[in-house]
């Protein structure tokens, strides 16, 4: 446990030391959030910050190599080379889409590209057992793989719209998913404890506690695409990993189905924004529109038209991403039985947060301050926080 606590400490310090340097690129580089209608952000923001948060990641799996404890890890490294490089293509992705505004075929090509990359390298799903049977060709695996790695690389993006959501959410799932694969690696392999989706999850984890403080409202820089994309697709890839470090032996009836459905504990922890995104598509599509149109009826603006400050709307996405994550990952040390009388008063206490007296009045957001003649250059004076 000790070296993943250093793992994602250096992660996180790395982060948040390196996050003022991306700003200050973002801004030399015209990577900036304008104000537009549907956002709720008062002044032009830089972006970038994903950038930051992918080299804290990067020099921590580097820093961890020569400790023997992960020894076994990096024995094989071309799951780490699928997870690491395909991270570092979405990245570079989302800055050139952070400073260009890439169009969205020229995103979704990159992303399956990605993707694509980490199930070459062998990271993906191979089998879905039921019972003795395995189901499913080599072809089809590596199909379903790419969709839930660009699925949920999408969903982090449709969940970042307000300062420190994203992040926060990332990193409250990938404490409850490090937890659970660590337990469920101590519990089938009494010898080596070292395990590389535990590895990968401090990692994020500690890349997203570091950003936070620069990120928490109000935020002085977003993540951007070339963030919320690697969190997306790290947590994606991480969950792939849980699938081939078992054996169906040696786990229970209860851990078994988060262990060999890999991605119900992700979808758990990305279940708000996985619904929000949708949503969206139901909604844009009802109404004619292309499922990428921006609106603002997200999950987020929601909340804050039900009342609720940022702050607030903020906080109760993280109690709902913490209801369904532990809920989760507690499947592996406590009964089912026990598990869904927590997630019974889970949901009832983050309904009444929700819904409940503490939110204000509910009253129209006023439209955003434009500048009357914005520079062609956005410049540090125009966006200082």
């Amino acid at each position: 446990m000790r070296v993943y606590l250093l793992v994602a400490l250096v992660a996180a310090v790395v982060t948040f030391l390196l996050t003022p340097l991306a700003r200050w690129c973002a801004l030399r580089w015209g990577a900036i959030t304008a104000v537009r209608d549907r956002d709720v952000h008062a002044i032009p923001t830089p972006r970038l910050g994903g950038a930051a948060m992918f080299v804290g990641l990067l020099v921590a799996i580097v820093m961890a190599s020569p400790i023997p404890f992960l020894a076994r890890v990096y024995d094989n490294p071309r799951p780490l080379i699928g997870i690491v490089g395909g991270a570092a293509l979405v990245c570079l992705l989302g800055i050139a889409d952070d400073i260009w505004d890439l169009d969205w075929l020229t995103k979704l090509t990159g992303q399956v590209l990605a993707a694509g990359f980490l199930a070459w390298q062998g990271v993906q799903l191979y089998q879905l057992p039921l019972g003795d049977v395995i189901l499913g060709s080599t072809r089809m695996w590596t199909f379903l793989t790419v969709l839930i790695v660009v699925v949920a690389m999408n969903a982090v993006n449709f969940v970042d719209g307000l300062d420190g959501l994203a992040a926060g959410v990332l990193a409250i799932g990938g404490v409850a998913f490090f937890l659970y694969s660590y337990l469920l690696t101590t519990q089938t392999n009494r010898l080596d404890w070292a395990s590389l989706a535990s590895l990968v999850m401090a990692a994020l984890v500690g890349a997203c506690v570091g950003f936070l403080p620069h990120n928490v409202y109000p935020a002085r820089i977003f993540m951007g695409d070339s963030g919320s994309m690697v969190l997306g697709f790290v947590f994606a890839a991480a969950g792939i990993v849980v699938t081939g470090q078992l054996d169906p032996e040696q786990v229970s009836e209860r851990q078994a189905l988060p262990a060999f459905l890999p991605m119900l504990l992700p979808v758990a922890v990305l279940v708000l924004p996985l619904l929000d995104m949708a949503l969206a598509v139901i909604r844009r599509i009802g109404a004619g529109k292309s499922p990428f149109h921006p609106d603002r009826m997200h999950l987020h603006h929601r909340l804050l038209a039900l009342g609720h400050s940022h702050r607030r709307a903020v906080a109760i996405m993280y109690v709902w991403t913490a209801v369904f994550a532990f809920s989760a990952g507690a499947l592996v040390v406590v009964s089912t039985t026990t598990v869904l009388w927590m997630f019974a008063v889970g949901v009832v206490v983050a309904t009444l947060l929700t819904l409940g007296p503490l939110r204000g009045r509910a009253r129209p957001r006023p439209a955003p301050t434009r500048p009357a003649a914005p520079a062609a250059t956005p410049t540090p004076e125009d966006v200082r926080s």
